[in-house]
């Protein structure tokens, strides 16, 4: 049997199982609703592209190169996390000692899943482009070509799947980048890469950077031969109406911007010949998922230091005891999850006090920090039975999977109102609509948390949109994206929709799990 052959096999494989797997429609939902929300409508003032106060017609290639510079920015974050954790999944189904005892060798195991994980993205980013078209059909300006898009979503959106699959197989390969480490190592090279799209205008003619995967100086390039990008607004961005709009040429590649795309390409390998060589092979002695393990992630040691801390859960526990019903339930959950997480007790008391320390004015960042250290809580929570092997034996107890579902999640709203609660009483007192704002966007976030983590089976899916959710809402100050008041810039309207968002979440999320439980 040769090598081609087994890496063909597996990628397949691979691409096959990624693809039927919940999780993949419920990102794809996603996908077409973000594409959607990126390319605004004109009539409402708001466009994809705007330069000097004039807004570019939607031709296909303004359309394709701006989808695909902001899909550069979704894929490259969420990529990274929906491709992440196959080798737990290994584990608790058992596989794993099989892959391990294979005559199959280490390169070939690794890039049939680099492989598979390669066909996947660009599976999602076919999608993305596929709803893109359709937007085209409703919304564009001039002639559908589908070459224009087919090119500039290679050129773009190729190098990034590459890159996003070669990091992802790397953390899945190497023992030490398997847990929490892996992922904020890879959140911060994403960070760095978003900030190549400040570098990337300065001076008089931009030029795409080798190194940058997102591919975001590559579109400021091609765009600088033809409008002024220093002042340019990529995303959703205000226009003038009385200025005359601006059309953009069928090609915007040049030879060398595609050349320069296609060594990034290969630079985007790089990662793979490390996670060859230190390819665990689900040994024992690397991947077993023992206490002693467990410690060597900095988190992890950080919360085996605090660890007195965990007993001040201990009252909410009691607590807990003493409420009747789904309350009491509710309230257990949340001293459980503070219990296995000293830090996050460190964080909330610290929280507590900073809350009623700090200036008014400083409250709404301390909001958005407090929101985003709860996030990663609340992705948790809704996953945990299933990481612990446990979900079967709570959906087997009176009320089942579904009693299960609107615990944590009225546990993970109990969380958020513990860590901000403070902050938004005391600007509910000069701002009441920030704080309906904080009170709206924690039920919202806390539903599509439900949600996305029970449909997916994994925390990341929530965790990845969130991250790229929080980075975009600090960059737009627009009403239905404050989504938590940060800006202060929330109507009424924009807290009834997040409210209403939340509601939709909430229960779609128990008719899952509902249809789920009848199907066990």
């Amino acid at each position: 049997m040769s090598g081609a052959f087994v890496v063909r096999t597996l990628a397949l494989a691979e691409a096959r199982l990624r693809l039927r797997r919940p999780a993949t429609l419920a990102t794809l939902l996603a996908v077409v609703a973000l594409s959607w929300l990126m390319i605004s409508d004109p009539a409402g003032g708001e466009t994809l592209i705007a330069v000097g106060g004039a807004r570019v017609l939607y031709t296909s290639s303004a359309l394709a190169l701006g989808s695909a510079a902001m899909a550069g920015l979704l894929f490259g974050l969420a990529g990274f996390y929906l491709l992440r954790g196959r080798v737990a999944e290994d584990l608790r189904s058992g596989i794993a000692g099989v892959i391990g005892a294979s005559p199959a060798g280490n390169a070939s195991l690794v890039l049939g899943r680099w492989c598979g994980g390669v066909l996947y993205l660009l599976g999602l980013a076919g999608a993305f482009m596929a709803t893109v078209l359709v937007c085209h059909a409703v919304r564009g300006e001039g002639p559908i070509q589908p070459l224009v898009y087919l090119q500039t979503y290679v050129l773009v959106l190729a190098p990034l799947a590459l890159f996003t699959a070669s990091c992802a197989t790397l953390c899945d390969s190497w023992a030490l980048l398997m847990g929490k480490v892996g992922d904020l190592l890879y959140f911060l090279v994403w960070v760095g890469q978003v900030g190549l799209l400040a570098s990337a205008s300065e001076g008089q003619a931009p030029a795409a950077v080798p190194v940058d995967f997102i591919g975001i100086s590559a579109v400021i390039a091609a765009l600088a031969a033809h409008v002024d990008v220093h002042d340019m607004m990529l995303g959703i961005a205000d226009f003038d109406r009385a200025a005359a709009p601006l059309m953009l040429p069928a090609s915007l590649w040049t030879g060398q911007l595609a050349a320069m795309r296609c060594a990034t390409a290969l630079l985007a390998l790089l990662p793979l010949a490390p996670a060859v060589l230190l390819f665990h092979r689900f040994s024992p002695d690397h991947v077993k998922r023992t206490r002693a393990h467990a410690r060597r992630s900095p988190l992890a040691l950080v919360d085996g230091w605090l660890r007195p801390l965990g007993r001040l859960a201990q009252p909410l526990f009691a607590l807990g005891a003493r409420l009747p019903g789904s309350a009491g339930q509710a309230v257990a959950d949340v001293a459980l999850a503070l219990a296995a997480a000293p830090s996050a007790v460190a964080l909330l008391l610290a929280a507590q006090v900073a809350a009623l320390a700090l200036d008014a004015r400083l409250l709404p960042a301390l909001v958005l920090a407090c929101v985003a250290c709860w996030g990663i809580l609340a992705g948790d929570l809704s996953t945990r039975d299933d990481e612990a092997g446990c979900a079967a034996l709570g959906a087997a107890v009176p009320g089942g999977a579904v009693r299960r579902y609107w615990r944590q999640l009225a546990a993970s709203m109990l969380l958020g109102l513990m860590f901000t609660g403070v902050a938004a009483l005391r600007l509910a007192s000069s701002t009441p609509l920030r704080a309906a704002a904080i009170v709206a966007g924690l039920c919202a976030l806390a539903a599509l948390a439900g949600l996305l983590g029970r449909a997916s089976g994994s925390a990341r899916t929530f965790l990845a949109l969130f991250l790229l959710g929080l980075y975009l809402g600090m960059q737009v100050a627009k009403p239905f994206a404050d989504v938590v008041g940060f800006h202060g810039v929330a109507t009424a309207a924009s807290v009834l929709g997040w409210l209403a968002v939340g509601i939709a979440a909430a229960f779609t999320g128990h008719a899952w799990n509902g249809r789920h439980q009848r199907h066990r």
